[in-house]
């Protein structure tokens, strides 16, 4: 027997023998759900509108990319803060973003936020249900907050729940853990007032588009929306200038969780491609850079440069100084998200409706801010 077949062959008997441990975990979470749904245990509501986005997988579904697309959005109307748990920071407790942050103090997805808008109010704390009220304490001019990755935490009882699923994975074909990749059951899509589909093929056809939404179900209050990922000028990590990468022989630096399309669209537009890639939220450390630092040098070709993520800059920040030194251009190559099928603007409305009509409401029986 073949190696890819004994293993799996193993992989599916070891998935079978965790099914009973899946219906275990998915009964206590749906107990959990129950109490909520039932107001057994109590939900906060907040006297500012709050968005959640999140979904139902344990990640990779493009969440980052989503919440950058509101900050966007919201930005120039209101006053927007972010709050997420902070990821594989080397702190606990509720953190205001300032001039002294890095990566280590709130996770580099929320360094990733505060380096790209400076007006943006990043915030991170595991409970959200005590860090919304310490960041209103601290900036009561707030007037929207994006939780990212909080669709699970039900103790907030946020007003627009808008939940993440990737195309190449949707929730309804996958399970509950640890036999498949689900937080919480496929029932729980129910809860969401927005659905998005992410990382779509940008040839996306209506009609698979449509079998898609036929499968997912959505309930008379559910919107559906189909979004892909689409590549914007890349700049120095250093000057933030733009850089141009096409024609160029490229080293990837790379911490994500699927890096192949990222390399796919690099070989597409590159001379040449080595890649280094890394753990997901990998932190880099000294022999890190060191791999980083030789491989550039060894390559014995002409117009090289580094291209990373913004998620992986947010953690080379720390090295700053280091990679000053080296004198080498390294190039960030951000995302962005794109709404499919002419659906942006219904998509911006659907958002900017409960945004304002919350904001309106709590001016009415609080007063305006001062």
């Amino acid at each position: 027997m073949e190696t890819r077949n004994i293993l799996y062959y193993i992989f599916s008997v070891v998935r079978i023998l965790l099914y009973p441990v899946a219906l275990l975990y998915g009964a206590i979470v749906w107990l959990r759900n129950r109490l909520y749904d039932v107001k057994f245990f109590n939900s906060i509501e907040f006297s500012v509108p709050v968005i959640t986005i999140g979904n139902l997988s344990t990640g990779g579904t493009g969440k980052t990319p989503h919440v950058e697309y509101l900050i966007r959005l919201l930005q120039y109307r209101f006053k927007v803060a972010t709050m997420s748990r902070g990821y594989k920071r080397h702190t606990q407790g509720f953190i205001l973003a300032d001039a002294h942050t890095n990566a280590l103090r709130i996770g580099d997805e929320p360094m990733q936020y505060f380096l790209k808008f400076p007006e943006l109010a990043v915030s991170v704390a595991e409970e959200r249900m005590t860090g919304i009220p310490a960041l209103l304490q601290r900036r009561p001019d707030i007037d929207v907050i994006l939780l990212d990755d909080a669709y699970q935490h039900r103790s907030v009882r946020a007003g627009l729940n808008i939940l993440i699923t990737d195309y190449a994975k949707p929730f309804y074909k996958d399970h509950i853990l640890p036999f498949g990749n689900l937080r919480e059951s496929r029932s729980s899509s129910k809860r969401a007032n927005i659905i998005v589909v992410s990382k779509c093929p940008p040839a996306l056809k209506p009609a698979e588009a449509d079998a898609i939404v036929k499968a997912i179900a959505p309930l008379p209050h559910q919107q559906v929306f189909f979004t892909c990922i689409h590549y914007t000028m890349p700049y120095n990590l250093l000057t933030r200038e733009p850089v141009m990468i096409g024609g160029k022989n490229i080293i990837l630096v790379c911490g994500i969780a699927r890096p192949e399309p990222l390399i796919a669209f690099l070989k597409a537009n590159a001379a040449d491609v080595h890649s280094l890639t890394y753990s997901d939220h990998h932190y880099f450390v000294s022999t890190d850079l060191e791999e980083i630092h030789e491989a550039y040098n060894n390559w014995n070709v002409q117009d090289k440069i580094i291209v990373t993520t913004d998620k992986d800059a947010a953690r080379l920040y720390l090295h700053l100084e280091k990679l000053q030194a080296w004198g080498i251009t390294i190039a960030v190559l951000p995302i962005e998200v794109k709404v499919m099928f002419d659906k942006g603007p219904e998509f911006d409305a659907a958002v900017m409706a409960y945004t304002e009509k919350t904001v309106l409401e709590n001016i009415e029986i609080f007063g305006p801010k001062i």
